[in-house]
């Protein structure tokens, strides 16, 4: 007797030696119902542990449970059987993957706090199957509270091949107490290795859009379709729906997800941009959820995902056309029901999460086309917002460049320089096939080039807005003479010198707007007929004897 003492007192000392050494609860519960299930007489060990219900509707004793909130699932077994040596128990989707609160004796104990001990030769009322318990020479189960400062984390559960007595239960008692405070230090580790990963997740991620955020961080304009993207933010942002942002390249669709959040209850927490045009396919899902450690080669930490580090605020996926179409799936779970799991790991995790998702594709298209889940279309397109191309605001520009000129200067460290209205002009009949985006840049360039003086931007004929329909040709139409042509030379000059008060030279002139050189200019009003004479007359009437002139 003394012998079988000394040895479970060396088991015991072994295991209390390893249970500190695991960070990680489910490695720490794998190895302890492992080593426990090792010892003499013990036929199954298990650990349940309080967590949402997840699977109520397959659940074998969903009749059984009143809540469906919350129950004991089963999150490590080890045992091995006496009928079949080959046979392990280490399943955790068994019959009894889950328990209900206060149901069966694991239930009991984790409702009541109490522990379980039977011996079945007087007590076969707990058993469900008695047949697999005779069978497998199983006489005792004890079944203890993992208690924790008087809360209770889970129920560790033995069955041996022994009857239990009082010092047996003692032991097992001492067992369960060491276990429970080994699984508080892991998941206070978990919890801290999580919050450090997400930190550093979300520095990661935020840190290259800090500055943009910062210089660029409104929208601006006063046109009509700028003022029903803000009447559209307005109404959606205080809600939690979905928004599909669409539009073309460079019209601001990241601006205005930011707007949405910014004017949100989630303002707090922190808003994570997806690149799903720029994730490789076989890292997306990594990308997006996380993984474990070892998961796949190049694994060698656990990792959250984007969705772990936009938790509580929000998710922006931009280009959300491009997800891989079999990922979409998995993405579509997420929305619907919070839950997802990282790459190599069991354990399902809830996230809440706003999604806001971007593109310049036509998804009504892709979804016929079969490229993209009509489901996950209308799980996104709840709320959906058209961000409008710049060729369709064009009485923005001035504002926009100004806001551009304002804080690129700064950027710089340079001086604000001017901006002549003849180059304004010049942008106003520009087509801006690349938006906003482009606009910018094309600022940028200006301020870079300027060398201090005014800005002047550089942009070509052929993407004037409208092309030559602008300025009065129709591609369609019949080819004009010579004495046509002329005559259309002759109206644009006269409209040029009308919008700038009759100016020709400076970087207010004519001959700026219409990219000429003033004595080129000078030159050829002179050839057209073109004369400036009484300018001291109110100027329609002056603008009247110039078209007399040349009538």
């Amino acid at each position: 007797m003394e012998g079988v003492i000394a040895k479970g007192l060396e088991e015991l000392a072994d295991l209390l030696l390893k249970l500190p050494q695991e960070h990680s609860c489910q490695r720490l519960l794998a190895m302890a119902v492992r080593e426990i299930a090792k010892w003499e007489d013990v036929a199954l060990v298990r650990v349940w542990q309080l967590r949402e219900g997840d699977i109520c509707d397959r659940c074998s004793l969903a009749e059984e449970c009143q809540t469906r909130v919350k129950c004991m699932h089963l999150v490590a077994s080890s045992g091995r059987s006496f009928v079949d040596k080959q046979v392990v128990w280490d399943r955790l989707d068994g019959r009894f993957a889950r328990f209900p609160i206060g149901v069966r004796k694991v239930g009991h104990v984790a409702k009541t706090g109490d522990p379980v001990t039977i011996n079945l030769k007087d007590d076969r009322g707990w058993v469900v199957d008695p047949k697999w318990a005779i069978d497998e020479g199983v006489k005792g189960i004890n079944a203890q509270p993992l208690l924790f400062h008087g809360e209770i984390l889970g129920v560790l559960g033995i069955f041996t091949r022994r009857e239990i007595d009082q010092d047996l239960a003692r032991f097992q008692r001492m067992v369960a107490d060491h276990l429970a405070m080994a699984i508080a230090n892991a998941e206070a580790f978990e919890k801290i290795r999580d919050l450090h990963s997400k930190l550093e997740l979300e520095n990661e991620y935020l840190r290259t859009e800090v500055e943009e955020i910062r210089n660029f961080g409104e929208i601006v304009g006063r046109s009509e379709p700028v003022q029903q993207i803000v009447s559209k933010i307005e109404l959606v942002a205080r809600t939690d729906a979905s928004v599909l942002v669409t539009g073309e390249s460079g019209t601001g669709k990241e601006l205005i997800a930011r707007e949405v959040h910014r004017r949100s209850q989630r303002k707090d927490k922190p808003m994570i941009r997806v690149n799903c045009a720029g994730i490789p396919a076989s890292l997306f899902e990594s990308e997006l959820f996380g993984h474990a450690k070892g998961a796949f080669t190049g694994a060698l930490r656990d990792r959250p995902g984007r969705f772990e580090a936009a938790a509580g605020g929000t998710l922006f996926l931009d280009e959300v056309g491009e997800m891989p179409f079999d990922l979409q799936a998995k993405l579509l779970r997420v929305l619907q029901e919070g839950q997802y799991e990282r790459v190599g790991e069991d354990r399902t995790r809830h996230v809440d999460v706003r999604i806001i998702a971007a593109t310049n594709r036509n998804l009504k298209s892709e979804v016929e086309e079969k490229r993209f889940r009509e489901d996950l279309f209308y799980r996104l397109n709840v709320f959906p917002i058209e961000a409008p191309p710049l060729r369709h605001r064009q009485e923005d520009i001035p504002a926009l460049v100004a806001h551009f000129v304002r804080h690129l200067s700064k950027r710089h460290g340079m001086k604000a320089p001017s901006v002549p209205k003849a180059q304004l002009q010049a942008l106003a009949n520009y087509s801006w096939p690349g938006n906003v985006r482009e606009l910018q840049n094309q600022v940028e360039r200006a301020l870079i080039t300027c060398g201090g003086k005014s800005l002047r931007f550089e942009v070509s004929g052929a993407g004037r807005a409208g092309g030559a329909n602008s300025a009065g040709i129709d591609s369609d139409a019949e080819i004009l003479n010579e004495v046509q042509m002329v005559d259309l030379q002759r109206r644009n000059i006269l409209k040029a010198l009308k919008q700038l008060d009759g100016r020709v030279y400076g970087d207010d002139g004519a001959a700026a707007m219409l990219g000429l050189k003033p004595s080129t200019l000078a030159s050829r009003m002179k050839k057209l007929g073109i004369e400036l004479r009484a300018k001291r007359r109110p100027w329609d009437e002056w603008f009247n004897c110039i078209q007399d002139s040349v009538a």
